[in-house]
């Protein structure tokens, strides 16, 4: 093993590629702003300087987009394809029989659909692509989408782990931090094992390529107990204690925002360690770094500054930009430092890309939906064509949200509820980016086009799509959980109220 302070130089031509993966965090969820001319893109009470330095030393994606809960865009990452194409919608509703879930919602006003609940076993994936490239893969952290990440190309990993080894304090738990708490959220005995591995294959001049997937942001808050107090002891959050009728002895863990934001910084310490440790073992200018969200969130922690306001409607669950529109950053060889790409971007592109960069050629990838991005970070300006490509997304199940659908392509968005197939939605996100006034009215043309795009691709890959429930029961609809958020977050004419955290 080596001591941290030696170098080796890494002689090997292919680039090394690193992906710290971190859930459920939200565009805005970082100090970094992800659009320099929205002063909400960035969450300032938040210190994350290793994040900071690599968009200092990289390139900052302003509309990234992935799936709306976590299992869907893992399994995007993995194969390249979108989840209506991989059928991978959703964690659960594994019940029913064919399409459907007929059991789980027998009252709604249309019956959601199955999903898979594994990867496809034709589908190739990022280390079985590699691999024929000399490639070793590891898989550190949360993997949650079932099946063994032996079976899909890693040499190492952490086996079929899901949220729960990622909270490691009991759910009561709610009153304080155990003062012995050491690994937080498994955030340092994750990092250890990850650069153990980069480590090894430095040593051994092998060209890697390794994701951390860290169980932070994700609920179940938990950070180092001194790493809270640093956040205790700020007068935004004593403010926010004092206005709840709390102390920092008094709040529960779950509505603690120094939890929270501890839980962020302690995490920005451990993507330092991992940078710091690339740059030891001479391998920084030959190693890509990126960093993204699994999905969209929405954290009330940004509203401990004054004045900043949510910038996107909704959360996850839902494909409303809140729930989809992510944070990423993307250092390496070739890339701009400081560099902006402004154009979209989705989950299923990393596939190809990785390819692109160890040498191989992404057209040789059957059934996939993204593209390389590799040379527009080279500095290639893109094309109108990638420009207003259209990214799908598909949600057909319950939850929170209802079954819907979307269709991104340039600064236009389509959405599509199976509830109300009557009512069009269509937004101009040049505009518009918190989706407040739907235009579909006033552009027929462009909705029908993007409808009929989705429509004809949903086929194309067979994708299921909910039907309408004959035992639809509106009045116990009415009552089941969930249903104020539905119709607050749900399909609208003309254009919505403003929630509390937007005005």
């Amino acid at each position: 093993m080596l001591s941290g302070g030696v170098a080796i130089a890494n002689d090997v031509t292919k680039p090394n590629v690193v992906l710290l993966f971190i859930d459920d965090w939200a565009w805005n969820g970082s100090p970094v702003a992800m659009d320099d001319s929205m002063p909400n893109s960035h969450m300032p009470i938040l210190q994350m300087p290793n994040i900071e330095r690599l968009a200092r030393e990289g390139m900052k994606f302003t509309s990234a987009y992935a799936s709306p809960q976590c299992s869907p865009s893992r399994v995007c990452v993995q194969t390249g394809q979108s989840s209506p194409r991989n059928g991978f919608t959703v964690f659960m509703n594994d019940r029913g029989q064919d399409h459907f879930d007929e059991k789980g919602y027998p009252d709604f006003p249309v019956i959601p659909c199955v999903s898979d609940m594994t990867i496809d076993a034709d589908a190739v994936t990022i280390p079985e692509a590699l691999e024929s490239l000399g490639y070793v893969s590891a898989h550190i952290g949360k993997w949650h989408m079932r099946g063994d990440p032996g079976n899909e190309g890693y040499v190492v990993h952490d086996g079929d782990t899901s949220n729960k080894p990622g909270n490691t304090l009991p759910a009561g738990a709610n009153q304080q931090l155990p003062d012995d708490l050491t690994d937080p959220k498994l955030m340092f005995s994750v990092t250890k094992k990850a650069i153990d591995f980069m480590t090894e294959q430095a040593t051994a001049d092998q060209p890697f390529y390794l994701q951390i997937s860290h169980y932070a942001m994700h609920e179940g808050r938990e950070c180092l107990p001194a790493t809270r107090e640093k956040y205790v002891r700020n007068p935004l959050v004593q403010a926010y204690y004092r206005k709840i009728g709390k102390t920092a002895e008094t709040v529960k863990r779950k509505e603690d925002p120094a939890i929270w934001l501890g839980m962020g910084d302690d995490l920005d310490g451990r993507i330092g360690a991992v940078l710091d440790r690339i740059s030891e073992l001479g391998i920084e200018d030959n190693t890509y770094v990126v960093l993204v969200s699994d999905n969209g969130y929405r954290h009330k922690e940004l509203q401990l500054t004054e004045g900043l306001t949510q910038p996107h409607h909704a959360a996850k669950w839902w494909v409303w930009q809140g729930g989809i529109r992510v944070p990423m950053i993307v250092r390496g060889p070739g890339i701009k430092p400081g560099s902006v790409f402004n154009g979209n971007v989705v989950n299923y592109d990393f596939l190809p890309t990785f390819l692109d960069w160890a040498g191989g050629d992404p057209k040789t990838l059957n059934n996939i939906d993204g593209v390389s991005l590799a040379s527009y970070m080279a500095g290639e300006q893109p094309t109108n064509a990638f420009l207003n490509r259209n990214l799908y997304f598909h949600y057909p199940h319950y939850r929170s949200s209802m079954p819907h659908s979307a269709v991104v392509s340039g600064m236009h968005k389509l959405l599509h509820f199976y509830e109300r197939p009557d009512l069009p939605m269509l937004f101009d996100l040049t505009s518009d980016l918190g989706e407040v006034h739907n235009i579909a009215s006033a552009h027929p043309k462009e909705h029908r086009r993007l409808y009929d795009d989705m429509m004809n691709y949903f086929d194309q890959v067979g994708a299921r799509l909910p039907k309408p429930n004959p035992n639809y029961d509106a009045a116990a609809y009415s009552k089941s959980k969930e249903h104020e958020k539905r119709i607050q977050w749900g399909p609208f004419a003309g254009s919505r109220q403003l929630a509390e955290d937007e005005r």
